[in-house]
């Protein structure tokens, strides 16, 4: 049985409630985004609100955070009134496609997504895992085109997915004129294939950079001194 909370070096997570529970993905997505400078930043698919929060360490912004679960809003509520930023972050209970619809003019100049991604795999049991999981409810057509509507023309967009969805949604993103200029590749172990690609678009990208990254050396929790690096602010471990 998974913990109730997960314990961060600033803040606390409580996810009893959430389907989604605290994960590698998100923790590697919030370690690697670079926050510093932003003023306004969207979660899109917030779960928890683990993002929202490491991003909030990380910077001044003000930040929205947005879910379509009801659970996952309660929870990332909860989670954002116990930490020390809850006057910058503001959590929804809607989906994109309803945000995007009610947000005016609003822009940002960061948006994340630690999106659903399974596409033709079986689904989860639980209807809310299964929403969080799967595409059904935001298909990456639909996000590209919320992310295009709601992101500044300097901005930047920030996601993780698997490898194979991955190049999917990176082909999706060309195709609609949103480019990528920053990749980093992540391998559980030396010995595995890539698992998981972290991606950065820009409309106007004038650099292009590519990094690797292996989370555990040998053996299960034997991590790599790169691994500890990207997350040290945030590991009480590291």
């Amino acid at each position: 049985m998974p913990q109730q909370h997960f314990e961060f070096k600033q803040f606390k997570i409580n996810q009893d409630k959430c389907a989604m529970k605290v994960g590698t993905d998100a923790v590697l997505l919030g370690s690697w985004v670079n926050a510093q400078e932003s003023k306004s930043i969207l979660d899109i698919g917030t779960g928890t609100g683990i993002i929202a929060l490491m991003l909030a360490q990380k910077s001044g912004a003000q930040i929205d955070a947005i879910d379509i679960d009801e659970n996952a809003f309660i929870q990332a509520s909860e989670n954002v009134s116990l930490c020390k930023w809850h006057e910058r972050i503001k959590v929804y209970h809607q989906s994109l496609q309803q945000f995007e619809a009610s947000a005016g003019d609003k822009k940002y100049d960061l948006i994340v997504s630690n999106p659903p991604y399974f596409i033709d795999s079986s689904k989860a049991n639980a209807e809310s895992r299964t929403a969080a999981r799967h595409t059904d409810l935001l298909p990456f057509d639909e996000l590209l085109n919320g992310v295009i509507n709601l992101l500044e023309k300097k901005g930047k967009f920030c996601v993780i997915l698997p490898f194979k969805e991955a190049e999917l949604f990176r082909d999706m993103a060309e195709a609609k004129r949103l480019h990528i200029d920053k990749i980093l590749r992540v391998k559980t172990r030396t010995d595995k294939t890539e698992k998981r690609l972290l991606m950065q678009f820009k409309f106007n990208p004038t650099s292009f950079s590519e990094s690797s990254i292996v989370i555990e050396v040998d053996e299960r929790h034997s991590y790599s001194d790169e691994y500890k690096e990207l997350t040290k602010d945030y590991y009480l471990a590291f």
